[in-house]
């Protein structure tokens, strides 16, 4: 398989809402996999909210200016 960027995620528990403990993974072909930690089960983005929905949203956009600069390095 191709080579993935991993980024984990532990959100703070707020209220009743319990913490997540989140693995993002980020694959070169635009492909993302969200693995919940504590569970083993992979999640949608749409399920996300707060501050994993914020995380998600600023490292998507990181890892495309990330992978643009690459490309232009390399055609340029």
């Amino acid at each position: 398989m191709e080579n993935c960027e991993h980024l984990r995620y532990l959100e703070p528990s707020r209220g009743t809402r319990p913490s997540r403990d989140l693995t993002f993974k980020f694959y070169p072909n635009g492909k993302l996999i969200i693995v919940d930690n504590d569970t083993g089960t992979t999640m949608n983005p749409r399920e996300l909210s707060g501050g994993s929905y914020d995380f998600y949203v600023r490292q998507r956009i990181a890892y495309i200016k990330r992978d643009l600069t690459a490309k232009i390095s390399k055609y340029a």
